[in-house]
């Protein structure tokens, strides 16, 4: 639509009746008028209209009513002869006399009318000074219509194809932008139209039919509005030189954390138009634009003061008051009517004498439709902004991760390498990392800085170049730093005192741990890209170097751990060669079970599954270890055979040559020496894995070690079918579990352990003190002179000790609990195969458990007296939980419960030891001396509870109803 003559006025007669040609062609064609695209903008039907009024805008309410109001847009930029009549006769209601209006084209290709000038047009317009020229700002805004003259700027074809924004052009109605001040011409002083507008006038805003301000803004697109600054500026300037204002400022809407809203100051208060700035403008106004906007902003509609001096709300200096007369400020929303900013207006002035009018409500709703262009731009213009500098973060910030990730010389070259990632993001000229001294104060005159970290940007062209100076703390000025290490906040201090300090921003490093700042980061001087200016750091900087800081938080918390990490591995060493020294077996005890003559297995009993070490002295016990070695041909199968030069020197014969004779000598003195050694390291590592085992612990010591390893050689040797499924390395793998299985076991179970939150059950978790009783076992097989496994190859030497860890957490009840029934479910074939590996594992962990548990198959005497040991383990746990953790500990641990100890054990054997040895007897018979030594024990443990002295009632009903499930076990089994 056609804009209306600046020289209307908003008196529209209701009245006045229309042609009834026009008439009938408005019902016909309006019926049919559909919009296939609705508007990307709504409600801005009268857009930059001065002339707009309620009275019109109720009138064009109910003009058609039922219809919407893009219909009845689009209808009349169809009919534009009748839009032309109708607002000619209604505008000479007014003016005394009809203006002839520019005449609209139908064609949308033909717009050479509108860009004629009127022929009545105000006398004011803008000032042309060249600093504020309106041409040069529509130029820095880059328009895309490279020829104006003859390409209508808000045809639907160049709204359609250059902006996002731009809606049909019969959505639009473009008033004349220009400025809107008083008429006053002293040759027609009551003349109802304005003067013609000079041919050599050369404001761009008060020739054309509509703004090209606002034409360039919608069409330009994100990429060609530059910042949000400089787009705010252009708004506050060119709706400054409409309005003829003196002075002009914009502040945009910043939210904090907690969501309270706060202004942020974009556009300074400026001068506009030939107001000299040293006159009025050389020094702000702090107390009226704070007042004024901040009036706008927490009542959310505009403030206009015709004398501000008046007004009690602000606080004006008498020189401001001289100075300042009339204020105008309005809020800036967005397309969901939000606030996002406030703009102020001061002082406007007349055209004619240059004197200070007030403003009004004409000057008002040009400003507020100019910042609703604003606010619907700058909401996307805010956004496509911090897209590219979230862009630009997310590139530094993974920079920062990839330096961070790698390994350096020093703490101070990572620092350094990471200072210099952020500095051409911020453009800033200096950065200064300052690491505080260890006993640094709380107070600020107290504080200060051990050593710092000191960088220098040195641009080049388009690319710069960073350099670390060496600085001694004293060569730099470390007040702003000290300031920030007390307060412990970021401080952005843009006006420094120093001439060669201009900008300068300091942010804490934090340990995330402790929250104690243990360094600061400081940049300086950011320089401007363009004019190579110091300008002040803005959010993003900020943002950028709390980035910085929280990095150089994680490289110092990094560098730290390693560092305490080198410290902790070094004293874990020295701890491993003091735990090696003492747990080593001395020199002597070596040498005398070197010498001695080991024991035959039948002396020793080692074969009878009814074997007690019992009363046995400790020097026989370790030669009882060496001789199962000797005897499963492990010392001889790998490489400690020291019968090897008997059987050399049987070669000899007296017919040979002297020097074969010589040979087989020589050789046999070799293998004799190394036999020597090797047997030695056998005789070491016996005697120190009895030592790994505590000798104040009542059941799991060293006793219970050698019966274990001495059930495991029994059932090797008594059943060839068990040598001929494992091979030599497991067999080897056995015997070094079972005689290592509770290394440093301190008597006490892994709930207990877990629950009081021991080293070990950190240190392990789950299965904590088998885990653990492995690692002491692979310490003392890597100790030096107990190397066993030395001889083996590295395929075999890793494959016996997993072989070993897994035999020794089979130990664990837990365990054994989930893996039985797989067990039981393969005994019960009539053949099996064991060429399985799984299968095999499965079979060593359960011939583990039975040698571990070995204890309830031994004689009468030796298995109550073993029964005993353990309750006392037992005991002593609940005590302690009892003491410490304040709870009731289980009938098996708790000492008053003692008298049920027969039933106890029947029920330990009945669901735990008798269902194995049937399974293990079931696949090798010469195994069944352990079922009957079993279930011989519960029969005795059923008949002590009966006549036992002290039992109670309960206690003998609970062995009655034992005795009866044991009867159906013994049945079932015959059955079987």
């Amino acid at each position: 639509m056609p804009c209306l003559h600046a020289g209307a006025q908003e008196s529209m007669e209701p009245d006045a009746e229309t042609p009834g040609t026009a008439s009938t062609a408005t019902a016909g064609s309006f019926r049919s008028e559909t919009v296939s695209e609705p508007p990307m903008v709504r409600g801005t039907g009268w857009f930059f209209t001065p002339q707009w009024s309620p009275r019109s805008k109720n009138r064009a309410g109910r003009f058609g009513d039922g219809l919407r109001s893009e219909q009845v847009e689009a209808w009349l930029d169809d009919h534009s002869d009748f839009t032309r009549d109708y607002f000619l006769r209604r505008t000479s209601a007014v003016s005394g006399a009809q203006s002839p209006l520019p005449r609209l084209p139908r064609s949308t290709s033909d717009h050479t009318d509108m860009l004629r000038p009127a022929p009545h047009r105000r006398s004011s317009s803008p000032p042309t000074d060249t600093h504020l020229n309106i041409s040069t700002l529509m130029d820095r805004l880059k328009p895309l219509a490279s020829n104006p003259e003859w390409e209508d700027p808000f045809s639907p074809d160049v709204l359609g194809r250059h902006s996002p924004f731009s809606p049909r052009s019969s959505r639009f109605s473009f008033s004349p932008c220009r400025p809107l001040s008083p008429i006053c011409s002293p040759d027609l002083p009551d003349s109802p139209h304005p003067p013609p507008l000079p041919a050599e006038s050369g404001a761009a805003c008060g020739r054309g039919e509509c703004c090209l301000w606002a034409t360039e803004l919608l069409r330009g697109g994100l990429g060609r509005m530059g910042s949000v600054a400089e787009l705010c500026r252009g708004a506050a300037l060119h709706a400054g030189e409409l309005l003829t204002a003196e002075c002009c400022s914009l502040s945009l809407v910043k939210k904090d954390c907690g969501g309270k809203s706060t202004l942020e100051e974009v556009v300074a208060p400026t001068a506009l138009g030939l107001r000299s700035e040293v006159d009025l403008w050389s020094r702000p106004h702090p107390s009226l634009v704070k007042g004024v906007m901040g009036c706008v902003l927490a009542a959310g509609s505009p403030v206009k003061l015709r004398d501000a001096s008046e007004d009690p709300r602000f606080d004006i200096e008498d020189f401001e008051s001289s100075q300042i007369r009339n204020v105008l400020s309005v809020p800036i929303k967005n397309h969901t009517r939000e606030m996002v900013g406030v703009v102020l207006m001061i002082n406007k002035r007349n055209d004619c004498d240059g004197s200070v009018s007030g403003f009004t409500d004409v000057d008002e709703k040009v400003l507020f439709d100019h910042m609703d262009v604003l606010g619907m731009v700058l909401d996307n213009a805010q956004l496509y902004e911090s897209s590219r500098q979230e862009a630009k973060r997310s590139q530094a910030l993974l920079e920062m991760a990839q330096v961070l990730s790698k390994e350096h010389l020093s703490f101070e070259v990572l620092l350094s390498k990471m200072a210099a990632t952020i500095m051409p993001f911020t453009h800033a000229q200096y950065c200064t990392i300052f690491i505080p001294s260890e006993q640094t104060s709380a107070v600020e005159h107290q504080a200060e800085f051990s050593r710092v970290i000191h960088l220098e940007c040195e641009e080049l062209g388009s690319t710069c170049q960073i350099y670390r100076r060496e600085r001694d703390v004293g060569d730099l000025d470390p007040s702003n730093a000290l300031k920030t290490l007390v307060c412990k906040k970021t401080l952005n201090m843009s006006d420094g005192s120093e001439e060669s300090i201009n900008s300068v921003i300091c942010c804490p490093v934090r340990n995330e741990m402790s929250e104690n700042v243990i360094a600061v980061c400081q940049l300086t001087n950011k320089r401007n890209r363009d004019s190579d200016e110091v300008e002040a750091f803005n959010r993003y900087d900020q943002r950028l170097l709390e980035d910085l800081a929280l990095y150089c938080g994680l490289a110092l918390q990094y560098a730290q751990a390693v560092q305490i990490t080198e410290e902790r591995r070094a004293s874990i060493e020295v701890t491993q060669e003091v735990l090696a020294y003492h747990i080593t077996a001395a020199e002597q005890e070596i040498q005398a079970l070197q010498e001695a003559a080991i024991p035959t297995v039948e002396s020793l009993q080692l074969l009878n599954f009814h074997f007690s070490d019992f009363g046995l002295p400790e020097e026989t016990t370790t030669q009882a270890t060496v001789r199962m070695f000797l005897d499963l041909n492990l010392v001889q199968d790998f490489n400690i055979d020291y019968k090897v030069t008997d059987v050399l020197m049987c070669f000899v014969h007296p017919h040979l040559s002297p020097l074969l004779v010589g040979a087989v000598t020589d050789l046999s003195s070799a293998v004799h020496s190394y036999t020597s050694l090797s047997f030695q390291s056998l005789c070491q590592w016996v005697l120190t894995v009895r030592r790994g085992y505590r000798n104040n612990v009542p059941y799991h010591n060293w006793n219970h070690a050698l019966s274990t390893a001495q059930s495991m050689f029994a059932m090797l040797m008594a059943t060839e079918r068990l040598q001929s499924i494992f091979s030599r390395l497991e067999i080897l793998a056995l015997m070094i579990a079972t005689l290592s299985h509770d290394l440093d076991h301190r008597g006490y179970s892994n709930s207990y352990i877990e629950r009081s939150q021991q080293p070990l059950a950190q240190l392990y978790g789950h299965s904590s003190l088998e885990r653990h009783h492995y690692n002491l076992c692979l310490f003392i097989l890597n100790n030096t002179g107990s190397q066993i496994l030395s001889g083996l190859s590295a395929e075999d030497h890793r494959a016996v000790l997993h072989m070993i860890k897994r035999a020794i957490l089979a130990t664990d009840l837990t365990v054994h609990m989930e893996r039985r029934e797989e067990f039981f479910s393969l005994t019960k074939k009539s053949r099996v195969s064991w060429k399985s590996e799984k299968k095999r594992d499965l079979l060593r962990s359960m011939l583990m458990t039975a040698s571990d548990l070995s204890a309830i198959t031994k004689p009468w005497p030796e298995q109550k007296r073993i029964a005993n040991l353990v309750t006392m383990e037992f005991f002593a746990q609940g005590d302690k939980e009892k003491k410490e953790f304040k709870i009731k500990p289980i009938d098996i641990m708790n000492r008053e419960k003692s008298t049920r100890l027969p039933y106890m054990q029947v029920e330990y054997i009945n669901d735990i030891c008798y269902p194995l040895y049937k399974a293990v007897s079931r696949l090798f018979d010469t195994c069944s001396p352990l079922l009957r030594g079993c279930r011989k024990n519960r029969e005795n443990w059923i008949h002590f509870g009966e006549t036992a002295e002290g039992n109670n009632c309960d206690n003998s009903c609970c062995i009655t109803a034992s005795t009866h499930q044991n009867e159906e076990v013994e049945t079932q089994e015959m059955e079987e």
